[in-house]
């Protein structure tokens, strides 16, 4: 059975039965703009049920939560390999796959399923930022630019080739948060435009250029804390990079502080890397190395919420001339 969708432009085009994986709020807009054109999504299937927080309570994926709410077909299992798990999706009859976010290497078994393929969201220009953290590389490496690639699946990491892309470029105030969702939402609507297209016959699929390939490895937690003679832009960017979530952190009293909505700030007086220097509207003015300042506008010491300098100043007084760690 094939369902028509609305694409871009307004056009009506006929698209065939597909399953949907993915697993956090990355890929909500994606299966929601599907259901809202009236897709035929036959199947959902996303990551298992995990315990998290401080409670260890068993918490749905965002995706999950939207598909039951559509009353859609949900599969987890623990990993998307095995004969049982293969033939168990092979019974849905569909004829492409569309994966965003799913959080799992899938098998040529899988993809051998689908006679058109699978389709991936993934949030860079590919061959630019293959693997798994390209917002936050991007960000790290003080780049301006990014985008979303709609490409089929091979047995590589990122490497099949391109249907369509889409520039997105951002400013220095953006962070991992803002580049996410404008990302989320710019490959929900590239996705259909590419559905539509590639089951259509209008598109060549497009081969990475491989010598062009950059990485852009999971982040791991080492990376996260914070080195104060780094240059102030190296700061400001590793901050942005996991605001809001994980969170680049200093130490002060012996406990980690988070930072967030960080900014650069020219200021006259001079001090140590990692020497708190003076308070601004924008919050603590802090010492980086080779001479510059950053502005830190926000704190969450651990074990409490996040809060704004000033606020969390006045219960923690943070003198002029202390040094962060």
């Amino acid at each position: 059975m094939e369902k028509e969708i609305e694409g871009g432009g307004g056009r009506a085009a006929t698209v065939p039965g597909l399953v949907f994986l993915g697993t956090p709020d990355f890929a909500v807009p994606s299966l929601r703009k599907l259901l809202e054109s009236k897709a035929d999504v036959r199947l959902v299937i996303t990551q298992p049920d995990r315990a998290s927080g401080r409670g260890r309570k068993i918490h749905q994926s965002p995706v999950k939560m939207l598909a039951i709410e559509a009353g859609l077909p949900v599969y987890q299992p623990e990993r998307v390999r095995g004969t049982e798990v293969i033939e168990n999706i092979r019974s849905y009859g569909a004829q492409c796959a569309v994966v965003v976010a799913f959080g799992q290497v899938l098998p040529q078994s899988f993809l051998d399923i689908f006679p058109l393929g699978a389709l991936n969201i993934h949030g860079s220009l590919l061959p630019r930022h293959r693997g798994a953290a390209p917002i936050q590389r991007a960000i790290l490496a003080g780049e301006n630019l990014t985008g979303i690639s709609i490409m089929l699946l091979d047995a590589g990491v990122d490497s099949g080739p391109v249907l369509l892309q889409k520039e997105a470029s951002f400013g220095p105030e953006d962070t991992f948060g803002t580049v996410y969702e404008n990302l989320a939402e710019k490959g929900a609507e590239l996705l259909l435009d590419a559905l539509r297209d590639w089951s259509a016959g209008r598109i060549s699929p497009l081969p990475q250029n491989s010598g062009l390939a950059t990485y852009a490895p999971p982040i791991r937690k080492e990376e996260l804390r914070i080195h104060w003679n780094s240059p102030a832009k190296d700061i400001i960017n590793k901050i942005r990079a996991f605001d809001p979530a994980p969170g680049a952190w200093f130490s002060l009293w012996g406990k980690r502080v988070k930072c967030f909505r960080v900014a650069s700030v020219s200021w006259a007086a001079a001090g140590s890397a990692g020497e708190v220097i003076g308070v601004a509207d924008c919050g603590l003015i802090v010492a980086g190395g080779c001479g510059g300042a950053l502005c830190l506008g926000e704190l969450q010491m651990e074990g409490m919420r996040r809060m704004s300098a000033g606020e969390f100043t006045r219960g923690r007084p943070i003198p002029q001339g202390s040094i962060l760690e």
